[in-house]
């Protein structure tokens, strides 16, 4: 394995209707970056665009950063890590073990028709490697289809930030469409916590998603584990290959 995964980020400043301020929402990246990183993998950020990825105002906001994202947030070597990412049309699939959307409402706007995140999805699904999201990072899965012409979800057990939370957070007027209605349309087989706004984290073989900020640190455990079992089964086999040949 090459111990790396590909993290993608927004690049959309405001809703495009509602002129509401949006962006990525900064724990999601920073409490998934500490545990992969902790773990031995080195993370690369990308974006669609590349170049400056905004903070959604409310992620700083004293009831969304805990500790460790305000250490991050202070922190001017990571901070800066977000005014250059990596444009995602210039990073090659094959390097990375996995590749984790982050949300903030500004996924819904840039994620779903981004040609580059289509080829991602498509190429690192199909070549055994872990797709995972948290929150409005599963609007990346909107349009993304397999070489068989199936939308990658078709069937497949996921979860994302719900209309209920939407609702409860005041912003169902402003988002430019439902993304929990939405991915139900591509059959994907969406489900929620009892409770909104808690850790609620779901997995399908190799597509593991949550639900909303809460559910970021479970993910990033999913994904650690589901790497780690990869790594162990690619190990097995080449034990078994080099056996063969004494």
């Amino acid at each position: 394995m090459n111990k790396r995964i590909l993290i993608v980020a927004t690049n959309q400043t405001h809703l495009p209707e509602s002129k509401t301020p949006t962006g990525l929402w900064l724990s999601e990246l920073t409490h998934f970056w500490d545990i992969l990183t902790i773990a031995g993998y080195k993370l690369d950020i990308t974006s669609p665009n590349g170049g400056k990825i905004p903070l959604d105002p409310r992620s700083l906001s004293w009831l969304s950063m805990d500790r460790s994202t305000k250490k991050r947030f202070q922190e001017r070597t990571f901070m800066q890590k977000l005014t250059r990412s990596i444009k995602l049309s210039q990073i090659s699939w094959r390097k990375y073990d996995a590749v984790y959307y982050t949300g903030g409402h500004g996924a819904m706007v840039d994620f779903p028709e981004n040609e580059s995140i289509q080829i991602i999805n498509r190429k690192m699904y199909e070549n055994e490697k872990v797709v995972a999201s948290v929150c409005h990072g599963y609007c990346a899965f909107l349009n993304s289809r397999l070489s068989s012409g199936r939308h990658l979800v078709e069937g497949k057990l996921l979860t994302g930030f719900s209309w209920m939370e939407e609702q409860l957070a005041g912003v169902s007027a402003k988002v430019p469409y439902n993304s929990q209605k939405e991915i139900k349309k591509r059959q994907a087989v969406y489900q929620k916590g009892l409770l909104p706004f808690c850790s609620h984290v779901k997995i399908d073989g190799r597509l593991i998603t949550g639900q909303n900020p809460a559910s970021t640190k479970e993910t990033a455990r999913q994904v650690l584990r589901k790497l780690e079992q990869q790594n162990e089964n690619e190990k097995g086999k080449k034990q078994k290959r080099q056996g063969r040949r004494h």
